[in-house]
C-alpha cells in the first residue's frame, strides 16, 4: 500500500465519523432552538473544547506556524495576547452572558440578546448586528476554505480551486445535517485531535533537532534576527506599535459570535469554572505547540517556503518526519481545525439571517420553515465564501486578522459593557457597534506612510467604539436630566 493510499484511507475514516455525527445531530434536532443553540444542553468538555476549536481553526495549524516560520520569536506576542484574551473571556463574559441570555426571553443569538437587553422595539440594533455578522463571516469562512484548499492541494496534488471546492462541500454537508449539536459534538472530537496532532508534531520536531538548545542554534545560524522577539518580520525593530498590534489580538475574543454562543449553550452557569479550566489548558497546549512547529520549520526546512506558502510548514514537517499513518491522522487534524471553525461560522451567519433578519420581516413562520431557511442560508453563504477563497494568493492569517478585528471591535465593547453597565442605553450600543465596525473597515483600507496606520485595525476600532459608547451615554444622561 502506497503512502498516498494510507493517508487517503485515514481521511476517509475521519470523514465517515464526522458525517455519522452529523446524522445523529439531525435526529436530535427537533426545533429552531436545537438547530441554533442545541437546546442549551452542552456539557463542560463539549463547551470548552468546541469553543477553542471553533476559535482557533486552521489558523492554529497553518496560519500561526506559518507566521512563526517567517517571523521567529516575534510570533510569541500574538500567542500571549490570545492566551490572555481567552482567559479574560471565560472569566468576565462567559458566566454573565450565559445567565442573561436565558433570562432575557431565552435569546438564541447575539443580536437577539442585544435587542432584548436594550428593549429595542424598532429591531434596528438586531438588524445592524446581523448585517455586520454577515459581512465579517464572509471573510472569516473564506479563510477556512483557503486553509482547506492548501491542505488538499499539498496532500493529494489537486489543483487549488478543486481543493477549495471539495473542502467547501465537506463542511456544507454535515453543517446542514445536524446544526449546532452536530457542530459542537464534532468540534469536541476535532479539538482533541488538534491538540494531539500539534503537541505530537512539536515533540517529534524538537526531538529530531536534539532539543531546544539545538533548535535555537539552528535558527540563529539561518537568521540571527529570528531569535529576537523585538525584531519584526521585515528584520527591522518591532517597536511599540508592532507589539501592541500583536498583543491586541486578545481584545478580539469579547466579540466573536461563534465563541460567545458556546457560553450561551452550556447546560448551566455552574459548569463554567470547570469548562474554563479545560479551555485554558487546551489553548496553552495549542499555542505553544504551534509556535514550536513554526520555529522547528525554520531549522528543518530553511528558506524553502516563501510568502503564503509558509502556511504549509506544518504539512511539510509531517511529510518529512512522520510515517504515513500518523501523518494521515495529523493531516486529518488540519481538516478538523478548518471544519470546526467554518461550520460554527456558517451556523452563526445562518442564524443571523433566520433569527435576526428573516424572522423580523416575516414573523409568522414555523420552526420547520426556519430550520429549512437556515439550511438554505448555509448553502448560499458557503457559495459566496468559496468564490472569495478561490483566489490562490489569499493568506489565511490576513483573512482571519480582518474578520477577527471586525467582530472584536463591533461587538466586543458592546457585549462587555452591556453585561456590567446596567444603565447603558440602546442608542449608545448602536453607536458603539457602528463606530467599531466602520472604523475597522476604513482603517484596513487606508494606505498611508504615517506610522499610526500600521496599528492593527482592531485597536482603533475597539478604543473608538468604547469612547463612542461613553460619549453617547453621557449625552443621553445630560439630555434626560434637562
Amino acid at each position: 500500500m502506497t503512502d498516498q493510499s494510507i493517508i487517503f484511507i485515514t481521511f476517509g475514516i475521519y470523514l465517515v465519523l464526522i458525517f455519522t455525527i452529523g446524522w445523529i445531530g439531525l435526529r436530535r434536532t427537533q426545533c429552531q432552538s436545537d438547530y441554533i443553540l442545541g437546546g442549551r444542553k452542552l456539557g463542560k468538555w463539549t463547551t470548552a473544547i468546541s469553543a477553542g476549536a471553533s476559535d482557533m481553526s486552521g489558523w492554529l495549524l497553518l496560519g500561526l506556524p506559518g507566521y512563526a516560520y517567517l517571523a521567529g520569536l516575534e510570533a510569541i506576542w500574538i500567542a500571549i495576547g490570545l492566551y490572555i484574551g481567552t482567559c479574560m473571556n471565560w472569566y468576565f463574559v462567559a458566566p454573565r452572558l450565559r445567565v442573561q441570555t436565558q433570562t432575557l426571553n431565552n435569546a438564541l443569538t447575539v443580536p437577539e440578546y442585544l435587542e432584548y437587553r436594550f428593549n429595542d422595539s424598532s429591531h434596528l440594533l438586531r438588524l445592524v448586528s446581523a448585517i455586520f455578522i454577515l459581512i465579517f463571516y464572509f471573510f472569516y469562512t473564506s479563510s477556512g476554505l483557503v486553509a482547506g484548499g492548501k491542505l488538499f492541494e499539498s496532500v493529494f496534488g489537486l489543483s487549488y480551486q478543486w481543493a477549495v471546492i471539495i473542502g467547501a462541500l465537506t463542511i456544507l454537508i454535515y453543517t446542514c445535517l445536524g446544526g449546532f449539536l452536530a457542530v459542537s459534538w464534532t468540534d469536541l472530537i476535532q479539538g482533541l485531535l488538534m491538540a494531539l496532532a500539534l503537541s505530537y508534531v512539536a515533540f517529534i520536531s524538537i526531538y529530531s533537532l536534539h532539543g531546544f538548545e539545538a533548535l535555537f542554534n539552528w535558527i540563529s545560524i539561518i537568521n540571527t534576527d529570528l531569535v529576537n522577539p523585538f525584531t519584526s518580520i521585515t528584520n527591522g525593530p518591532l517597536g511599540f506599535i508592532g507589539i501592541i498590534s500583536l498583543l491586541a489580538w486578545g481584545l478580539g475574543y469579547f466579540g466573536q459570535p461563534h465563541i460567545l454562543v458556546r457560553f450561551m449553550a452550556i447546560k448551566s452557569e455552574k459548569m463554567i469554572p470547570q469548562a474554563r479550566t479545560i479551555a485554558i489548558y487546551w489553548t496553552a497546549i495549542g499555542l505553544i505547540s504551534a509556535l514550536l512547529i513554526g520555529f522547528a520549520g525554520i531549522a528543518l526546512l530553511g528558506n524553502q517556503l516563501q510568502a503564503s506558502d509558509s502556511e504549509k510548514v506544518f504539512i511539510e514537517l509531517l511529510q518529512l518526519l512522520l510515517h504515513p499513518l500518523p501523518a494521515g491522522i495529523c493531516l486529518a487534524a488540519i481538516l478538523a481545525a478548518i471544519m470546526s471553525t467554518a461550520d460554527s461560522q456558517l451556523l452563526v451567519a445562518s442564524s443571523a439571517l433566520t433569527e435576526d433578519i428573516y424572522k423580523i420581516i416575516n414573523i409568522k413562520v414555523t420552526d420547520k420553515q426556519l430550520m429549512l431557511f437556515g439550511r438554505v442560508a448555509v448553502v448560499v453563504l458557503t457559495l459566496f465564501a468559496t468564490a472569495l477563497a478561490l483566489q490562490p494568493d489569499n493568506n489565511v492569517l490576513d483573512l482571519v486578522a480582518y474578520a477577527w478585528a471586525g467582530f472584536g471591535a463591533t461587538f466586543g465593547p458592546v457585549i462587555l459593557l452591556s453585561l456590567y453597565w446596567k444603565n447603558m442605553s440602546r442608542n449608545a450600543a448602536l453607536v458603539g457597534m457602528l463606530t467599531g465596525g466602520i472604523t475597522v473597515i476604513v482603517w484596513k483600507n487606508i494606505t498611508s506612510e504615517y506610522w499610526l496606520f500600521d496599528l492593527y485595525e482592531l485597536v482603533p476600532g475597539f478604543v473608538l467604539a468604547v469612547l463612542a459608547i461613553l460619549i453617547c451615554q453621557r449625552t443621553h444622561t445630560i439630555f434626560n436630566r434637562n
